[in-house]
């Protein structure tokens, strides 16, 4: 009987799953000098275009050459507005955008650049998320509150 017992504790012992977790090596945080500046401006521009529209009420519209179609789709002149109503109210007029990092993800081929979002109005803080393709099109954008950090 011990002998059972002594076998299942080690057969126990054995069969356990390792707690260390698997390394995710399909994303990685870039230097800016290592994307082609092509991609950069692209993100740049069309961010700083989008936020712009908040300040002047002017949308330009994104061609197809600078977006993918669904990223047309979404960027209509109502949405915008809606979106620039509230960010107005809460953020007051934009300013200008610093970029935080840009970030590579291997499976999709798409670089993630992040930028901080400046405004008059200090209180709440947004940051902008712009990604770029392999064919130097934006196929998503998206602003993000930040929660205050307690003291």
């Amino acid at each position: 009987m011990r002998l059972f017992i002594l076998f299942c504790s080690a057969l126990l012992i054995v069969s356990c799953k390792s707690k260390n977790p698997a390394v995710d090596n399909t994303i990685s945080v870039v230097k800016p000098e290592e994307v082609a500046m092509v991609k950069k401006n692209r993100a740049d521009d069309l961010g700083k275009r989008l936020l712009e529209t908040c300040n002047t009420s002017r949308f330009r519209a994104f061609s197809s050459v600078e977006a993918t179609d669904k990223v047309r789709q979404n960027a209509t002149k109502e949405k915008i507005s809606m979106v620039c109503k509230k960010i107005n109210q809460r953020n007051g007029r934009f300013l200008g955008l610093n970029l935080i990092d840009i970030t590579y993800n291997k499976s999709t081929d798409e670089y993630i650049f992040h930028y901080d979002i400046k405004y008059e109005k200090k209180y709440f803080k947004r940051e902008l998320f712009v990604t770029v393709n392999a064919e130097n099109k934006v196929s998503a954008l998206s602003t993000k509150e930040i929660e205050p950090k307690p003291m």
